[in-house]
């Protein structure tokens, strides 16, 4: 090669070891485990992984690999602190009202509804979810499919059981949202706990999903995955997109997070906003 060729090629970033050693954990992860999370931003995920190495005693990036790769309670554990939920029941009000308002209306008009709500963590949207369907009599009708890739999150949500000291808060959010009993009325509190009426979850249906590996499993007349793309990267994000407008029916509906957007996305222009600044859309 030629010194003038040689001053053509590209420079490349020189990568850090600790970002070396992340995306060899990653694909790691995905060799041993089939978990994918090489495509999740860097910045979330360095800081999770830095913060679970502590946590876990290692040194290391490598040494906690060799951790997880020898110890399925090491991935097991990991996995807690890769998909940290940070949730709320009614959280943001308005996203909510908003389906009260412009998509129940529209659900009423089917003999029966499938929903699917991606990302669910530990279950707080998929009981605001049910409530609101709930009081809106499309409950019965409905079944729900409430998916995440972590198993511990799932069993959180599938028993319904929140601490006590967070009711006030989601009591404000579910008021906010345009509720119309006490709130009350859906938890029994004890030992500082709330549990939740089990009628609430007969209709739903907890599954483990991953939008970076797996395919479309029911056609769905409403999807809500909300702050589960922004941890994505652009070529996982539209996975995730195309995942869900495959699944969704004509003129199904999505909503997204407060800072998710399709606007730049190959899908935007297959739907359209119904409230766009509560980031709902509706399939065209």
């Amino acid at each position: 090669m030629s010194e003038m060729q040689k001053a053509m090629q590209p420079i490349r970033p020189q990568q850090s070891d600790t970002d070396i050693e992340l995306k060899m954990l990653m694909e790691a992860i995905y060799l041993k485990y089939s978990y994918d999370f090489r495509d999740y931003t860097g910045a979330s995920q360095k800081r999770r992984v830095l913060h679970a190495m502590r946590e876990m005693g290692c040194d290391t990036i490598s040494q906690l690999q060799s951790r997880v790769l020898h110890e399925p309670a090491g991935f097991s554990e990991l996995l807690q602190y890769l998909t940290i939920p940070v949730t709320e029941m009614f959280r943001d009000p308005t996203y909510f009202a908003a389906l009260r308002e412009h998509v129940m209306p529209v659900l009423s008009t089917y003999p029966s509804l499938k929903i699917w709500v991606a990302g669910c963590s530990t279950g707080e949207e998929v009981y605001s979810l049910a409530i609101l369907l709930k009081e809106e009599g499309l409950l019965e009708r409905s079944i729900i499919y409430a998916t995440d890739i972590n198993p511990q999150s799932l069993e959180k949500a599938k028993k319904g059981v929140f601490p006590l000291e967070n009711m006030r808060a989601y009591t404000e959010n579910y008021q906010a949202a345009g509720g119309r009993r006490a709130f009350s009325d859906y938890y029994t509190a004890a030992y500082n706990a709330a549990l939740f009426d089990r009628s609430l979850a007969e209709n739903v249906t907890f599954a483990d999903h991953s939008l970076a590996t797996d395919a479309v499993f029911a056609e769905t007349q409403l999807i809500s995955c909300r702050n589960v793309m922004i941890y994505f990267k652009k070529k996982l994000q539209e996975r995730a997109l195309g995942l869900f407008h495959e699944s969704l029916c004509h003129r199904g509906f999505l909503g997204l997070g407060s800072k998710e957007s399709i606007d730049f996305s190959a899908y935007g222009p297959l739907f359209e906003p119904v409230v766009k600044r509560e980031r709902l859309f509706r399939k065209l």
